[in-house]
Protein backbone atom coordinates (compact mmCIF):
# COMPACT_ATOMS: atom_id res chain seq x y z
CA UNK A 1 0.00 0.00 0.00
CA UNK A 2 1.22 3.67 -0.99
CA UNK A 3 0.68 6.38 1.26
CA UNK A 4 0.09 10.01 0.00
CA UNK A 5 4.33 11.06 0.47
CA UNK A 6 5.28 8.56 -1.51
CA UNK A 7 3.31 8.99 -4.41
CA UNK A 8 3.74 12.98 -4.56
CA UNK A 9 7.35 11.93 -4.80
CA UNK A 10 6.53 10.20 -7.88
CA UNK A 11 4.11 12.36 -9.54
CA UNK A 12 6.35 15.55 -8.53
CA UNK A 13 9.48 13.80 -10.16
CA UNK A 14 11.68 14.23 -6.33
CA UNK A 15 14.63 12.40 -5.71
CA UNK A 16 13.97 8.33 -5.67
CA UNK A 17 10.77 8.72 -7.65
CA UNK A 18 11.65 5.49 -9.73
CA UNK A 19 11.97 3.26 -6.79
CA UNK A 20 8.27 4.24 -6.13
CA UNK A 21 7.44 3.41 -9.92
CA UNK A 22 9.04 0.27 -9.60
CA UNK A 23 5.95 -0.28 -6.93
CA UNK A 24 3.40 1.19 -8.84
CA UNK A 25 3.87 -0.56 -11.81
CA UNK A 26 2.44 -3.59 -9.74
CA UNK A 27 -0.43 -1.93 -8.63
CA UNK A 28 -1.06 -0.57 -5.09
CA UNK A 29 -4.15 0.62 -2.54
CA UNK A 30 -4.30 3.50 -0.70
CA UNK A 31 -6.90 4.94 1.25
CA UNK A 32 -9.29 7.58 -0.39
CA UNK A 33 -7.90 10.71 1.08
CA UNK A 34 -4.77 10.16 -0.56
CA UNK A 35 -6.08 11.98 -3.78
CA UNK A 36 -6.66 15.03 -1.55
CA UNK A 37 -3.26 14.82 0.22
CA UNK A 38 -1.45 14.23 -3.04
CA UNK A 39 -3.50 17.00 -4.44
CA UNK A 40 -2.36 19.07 -1.72
CA UNK A 41 0.91 19.13 -2.74
CA UNK A 42 0.81 19.94 -6.07
CA UNK A 43 -0.79 23.00 -5.45
CA UNK A 44 1.85 23.49 -2.42
CA UNK A 45 4.31 23.58 -5.30
CA UNK A 46 2.22 25.53 -7.70
CA UNK A 47 0.77 28.12 -5.58
CA UNK A 48 2.43 28.56 -2.40
CA UNK A 49 6.50 27.26 -3.68
CA UNK A 50 6.19 28.56 -7.15
CA UNK A 51 8.04 25.95 -8.18
CA UNK A 52 6.09 24.54 -10.78
CA UNK A 53 3.63 26.62 -13.19
CA UNK A 54 -0.42 26.45 -13.39
CA UNK A 55 -0.46 23.93 -16.17
CA UNK A 56 1.95 21.59 -14.75
CA UNK A 57 0.20 21.40 -11.95
CA UNK A 58 -3.20 20.55 -13.98
CA UNK A 59 -1.38 18.15 -15.63
CA UNK A 60 -0.12 16.38 -12.68
CA UNK A 61 -3.50 16.00 -11.02
CA UNK A 62 -4.87 14.72 -14.17
CA UNK A 63 -1.96 11.76 -14.14
CA UNK A 64 -3.47 11.25 -10.30
CA UNK A 65 -6.79 11.08 -11.47
CA UNK A 66 -5.48 8.65 -14.32
CA UNK A 67 -4.02 6.14 -11.48
CA UNK A 68 -6.95 5.64 -9.82
CA UNK A 69 -8.98 5.60 -12.71
CA UNK A 70 -6.81 3.58 -14.23
CA UNK A 71 -6.90 1.20 -10.76
CA UNK A 72 -2.86 1.27 -10.45
CA UNK A 73 -3.81 2.95 -7.27
CA UNK A 74 -6.83 0.84 -5.96
CA UNK A 75 -8.86 3.48 -3.33
CA UNK A 76 -10.14 1.85 -0.13
CA UNK A 77 -13.15 4.03 2.59
CA UNK A 78 -10.71 5.85 5.25
CA UNK A 79 -13.67 5.04 7.02
CA UNK A 80 -12.66 1.48 7.67
CA UNK A 81 -9.63 2.15 9.17
CA UNK A 82 -10.90 5.38 11.34
CA UNK A 83 -10.79 3.77 14.90
CA UNK A 84 -7.76 1.97 14.26
CA UNK A 85 -6.10 4.70 12.64
CA UNK A 86 -7.03 7.38 15.90
CA UNK A 87 -5.81 4.21 18.56
CA UNK A 88 -2.16 4.55 16.45
CA UNK A 89 -2.49 8.37 16.25
CA UNK A 90 -2.61 8.87 20.11
CA UNK A 91 -0.44 6.13 20.69
CA UNK A 92 2.46 7.11 18.98
CA UNK A 93 2.22 10.91 18.66
CA UNK A 94 1.11 10.57 14.64
CA UNK A 95 -1.82 12.46 12.95
CA UNK A 96 -4.20 10.94 11.94
CA UNK A 97 -4.12 11.37 8.22
CA UNK A 98 -0.56 9.62 8.74
CA UNK A 99 -2.26 6.87 10.68
CA UNK A 100 -4.83 5.96 8.72
CA UNK A 101 -1.91 5.18 6.31
CA UNK A 102 -0.57 3.01 8.89
CA UNK A 103 -3.92 0.99 10.36
CA UNK A 104 -4.40 -0.05 6.63
CA UNK A 105 -0.87 -1.37 6.22
CA UNK A 106 -1.73 -3.70 9.21
CA UNK A 107 -4.19 -5.55 7.07
CA UNK A 108 -1.73 -5.25 4.38
CA UNK A 109 1.22 -6.48 5.66
CA UNK A 110 3.13 -3.52 3.93
CA UNK A 111 3.87 0.18 3.20
CA UNK A 112 5.47 2.15 0.70
CA UNK A 113 6.07 5.39 2.50
CA UNK A 114 8.78 8.66 2.58
CA UNK A 115 8.02 9.86 5.61
CA UNK A 116 10.52 8.87 8.32
CA UNK A 117 8.35 9.13 11.32
CA UNK A 118 5.57 7.33 9.87
CA UNK A 119 8.06 4.63 8.26
CA UNK A 120 9.32 4.51 12.21
CA UNK A 121 5.46 3.87 13.38
CA UNK A 122 5.20 1.28 10.68
CA UNK A 123 7.73 -0.60 11.79
CA UNK A 124 6.85 -0.90 15.62
CA UNK A 125 4.05 -2.18 14.98
CA UNK A 126 5.58 -5.33 12.68
CA UNK A 127 4.72 -3.71 9.16
CA UNK A 128 7.16 -4.28 6.37
CA UNK A 129 8.31 -1.05 5.20
CA UNK A 130 9.75 0.24 2.27
CA UNK A 131 11.11 3.69 2.35
CA UNK A 132 12.10 6.15 -0.25
CA UNK A 133 14.18 8.77 1.02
Amino acid sequence: MVDASALAKYLLREEGWELVEGYLVKGVVSVDHVVKEVANAIWKHVAVRRVIPRELGIELLKALKKLVEERVVVLESEGLYIEKGFEIAISYGVTLYDALYVAQALKHGELLTSDEKQAEVAKALGIKVHFVA
